[in-house]
């Protein structure tokens, strides 16, 4: 696929797969917002695909997940949590397994997938930068609600017992606390960075 990529387009994704690897890899990728902290990983995603295309918006999404898998392996911010996105750890009688990597990757590599669909179903009906606008947050969405829909799927009952509270308790406060405003922020961030790239 990337041999058939121009030389510019390559340059363009190398820099954003920069900017990827410092917010998976460094605590710039976290920000706070009151009490809550949102992750804004899935933001070069976005962008890539907006700018780019489906194409580097898929390479980008693996890498996301790749990454995701190396922290949660390497460097894992919770060792109680680590067995939900990599195989390679446990928490107790919780073992990861090969649905451990289906969570980690999956939810990565559907974001452009639902970013681009968005994007293109809303920008002849609506202006570019709404339809930006609306695929940021379908993005964002993407991969709060498969990770969790994911974790819910194969690790529900251990997820319960580890929180120590209902699956779909757990889903919706996530949602709510981490997943709407890092909805709001990439709603914010994405279409303005990716029209400035489209300029440029």
């Amino acid at each position: 696929m990337m041999k058939n990529w121009s030389t510019k387009l390559k340059i363009e994704l190398c820099v954003l797969l920069a900017i990827e690897f410092i917010v998976c890899l460094t605590p710039l990728g976290s920000i706070p917002i009151g009490p809550i902290v949102a992750t804004i990983s899935m933001v070069p995603v976005i962008i890539t695909t907006l700018v780019l295309g489906l194409g580097a918006g898929l390479f980008m999404g693996f890498v996301f997940g790749l990454l995701s898998f190396i922290v949660w392996t390497f460097m894992t911010p919770n060792p109680a949590m680590a067995f939900l996105f990599t195989p390679f750890y446990s928490a107790g009688q919780f073992q990861g397994n090969f649905f451990s990597l289906v969570i980690c990757f999956l939810p990565r590599i559907l974001i452009p997938i639902f970013t681009y669909c968005a994007y293109m179903i809303f920008k002849n009906r609506l202006n570019d930068k709404i339809a930006m606008i609306i695929a940021s947050v379908c993005g964002s969405l993407t991969n709060t609600i498969f990770v969790l829909f994911f974790i819910a799927l194969f690790f529900g009952p251990q997820y319960e017992m580890l929180i120590g509270n209902s699956i779909i308790n757990i889903i919706m406060a996530t949602i709510f606390i981490n997943g709407i405003p890092e909805a709001i922020f990439s709603a914010i961030v994405c279409p303005v960075i990716s029209i400035i790239l489209n300029k440029i």
